[in-house]
């Protein structure tokens, strides 16, 4: 047993060494701004990965198409060793004199070539390929957009999960307080029990009453972490790293924006808006190239090099000249690919239109709940004030004797549910101007 005992205690000791000399991650202090600008980082958010990747190979693209005004040039060396059968030539059929002291052969060989040759293909005039490069630059403006939109949509998600998690820092704190004002009053009833002057039903009230706020604080704690991790995840960091946020849920009226205003905003710096307007132009762009291939097009063909035997017996020789394609017929295919650029036109017009309709209805809905919520905000406050002094008051009645303790348990109810209230609403407020700095693509100006 005293062996079991002293393991015991040296595995406790061990232990505590190990916990005091781990390294300690170190406590980071967050603004929105710094959130943000992590989630964006190059390590940041894989959705903010995925889109810069995504214009990388776009603007690959449109360099592969722009390869199309250039020479493709090629070199080739040869060495072979050849026999030829002059029969599968056609030469089998020439018929020599009778009495000629030689006969025609049928194979020729071994001989030695050798071929060193350097060719050139270069594109002088195609309105198709001219209208396909300006159509990949279209949709390199795109793919730009796309990216900024990736970053807008998460600062966005960024800075709603950092004003929760303000939002359940507000609602422990006010739970924290529930529950001191909860142990305060328990103290008062039973001092008031021992002192003659209250029962014990009003002690028992009290306890529920601090049970009761003892389970929304844990509850309170809980979602906190949950909160916290959501951010860090939102950042793509590791949860385990210890955060406090640096601020609290306030409010903070803005200068009154009409719709017109944050419309014309939108309009200005939706990304998502702007990325459909060059995809729009780009299936313009394709559709005229497909159009344009059923006209003549002009190159130009050189190669240069040299032949013979061997090395030392090679000559030069040369080929250059200028070739104009006209096309005639492809079975249809080209018709049908017309069709198909005509659809994609079209798809890409109805995206657009319905995201302008998308977009007055976010404006609308946050320039409302803006306004409603900054009312919520201000009954809110109010009704706070007036639940302090409400419980105030009961405390003051329940001390002199002239009420009982259900007033002041009924005041600090309504004192709790006016906290709730509070954050309710200026989370409800924060959340609608995030709403309205995304619906207007300024959400990394809201951030700043």
């Amino acid at each position: 047993m005293k062996k079991h005992a002293l393991l015991t205690f040296c595995i406790a000791i061990a232990v505590s060494a190990f916990a005091q000399t781990a390294p300690q991650r170190q406590l980071m202090r967050l603004t929105m701004k710094q959130a943000v600008e992590i989630a964006t980082s190059k390590d940041g958010s894989v959705r903010v990965f995925f889109a810069r990747e995504a214009l990388r190979q776009a603007r690959s693209r449109s360099a592969q198409s722009f390869a199309a005004f250039l020479p493709d040039i090629e070199s080739s060396v040869q060495q072979r060793n050849m026999d030829i059968n002059l029969a599968a030539q056609g030469f089998s059929s020439i018929h020599f004199p009778a009495g000629l002291p030689f006969a025609f052969p049928s194979l020729v060989g071994p001989f030695n070539v050798f071929d060193a040759r350097a060719t050139a293909q270069l594109s002088i005039f195609s309105l198709s390929d001219i209208r396909r490069y300006q159509a990949s630059k279209a949709t390199v403006r795109a793919a730009e957009a796309d990216s900024d939109q990736a970053t807008n949509d998460v600062s966005a998600q960024v800075a709603r999960a950092y004003l929760a998690a303000q939002r359940s820092d507000a609602a422990l704190a006010a739970a924290d307080a529930d529950v001191a004002l909860a142990e305060t009053l328990l103290k008062e009833a039973q001092d008031e029990k021992d002192a003659g002057m209250g029962t014990g039903i009003e002690v028992t009230r009290a306890r529920v009453q601090l049970l009761n706020q003892t389970q929304q604080q844990l509850i309170a704690r809980n979602d906190r972490h949950r909160q916290y991790w959501q951010l860090l995840r939102a950042m793509n960091v590791p949860v385990e790293v210890p955060v406090e946020l640096d601020g609290v849920l306030g409010y903070h009226e803005d200068a009154a924006q009409s719709f017109d205003e944050a419309h014309k905003a939108a309009l200005d710096h939706r990304a998502d808006y702007k990325a459909l307007q060059h995809r729009e132009e780009t299936a313009r762009l394709t559709n005229s190239s497909v159009a344009f291939e059923r006209l003549p097009s002009v190159a130009g063909f050189a190669d240069y090099g040299a032949n013979g035997s061997s090395i030392e017996h090679a000559l030069p020789t040369r080929t250059y000249g200028v070739q104009v394609k006209v096309p005639i017929f492809d079975g249809g295919r080209r018709d049908e690919r017309r069709v198909e650029t005509q659809s994609q036109l079209r798809q890409a017009s109805a995206q657009t239109e319905d995201l302008l309709r998308q977009i007055d209805l976010d404006i609308h809905l946050a320039l409302d709940t803006i306004d409603s919520a900054a009312e919520q905000v201000k009954v809110a406050e109010q009704a706070l004030g007036l639940a302090e002094s409400e419980l105030a008051q009961a405390r003051r009645r329940n001390s002199a004797g002239v009420s009982t303790g259900i007033e002041v348990t009924d005041a600090q109810t309504r004192l709790t549910r006016a906290r709730d209230n509070r954050i309710a609403a200026l989370y409800a407020y924060n959340l609608a101007r995030v709403d309205l700095a995304q619906a207007t693509g300024t959400i990394r100006q809201f951030v700043q």
